[in-house]
Order: C-alpha cells, then structure tokens, then sequence
C-alpha cells in the first residue's frame, strides 16, 4: 500500500512540474508584431497592458534603489 501512495505521489510531482514548463513561447515573429502594436496604441486592452508594465517597471526601480542603498550591485 505504501508503495503505491509513493508511486502516486512522484507520477503527480512529475506531472505538475512538466505542465508547469508548458508556457507559451512566442516567436521572433509574435514579438515583433506585438511590440509594433504596443508602439502603435493598437494593442487589446492597451491601457491595462501598459499600466501592467509600469508597475513591473516601478517595482524593478524600487529593487534597484535598495540594491544601492544596501551596497550591493
């Protein structure tokens, strides 16, 4: 019995773990497109997006900002 609950318990870690690096890749192609509608205004939910990389942007400024004040680069 305990053989199996350990059987169960890898096969659900290996199975949560490979469908963790599913993500979706873009390409080359997808990138470029999506960064020439970001330049344009044309992208969906434009607003939200560029409110969305504002605040990533803040949060990377903050994180450098204590970097420095802690000495460390």
């Amino acid at each position: 019995m305990m053989n199996a609950s350990r059987i169960f318990t890898v096969t659900a870690i290996i199975t949560l773990l490979s469908l963790a690096g599913c993500g979706k890749q873009e390409t080359p192609v997808e990138n470029a497109v999506e960064s020439t509608k970001d330049a344009l205004d044309m992208r969906e939910h434009e607003k939200l997006k560029d409110a969305g990389e504002n605040a990533k942007d803040a949060v990377d400024d903050t994180i450098e900002g204590i970097k420095d004040e802690a000495g460390t680069k």
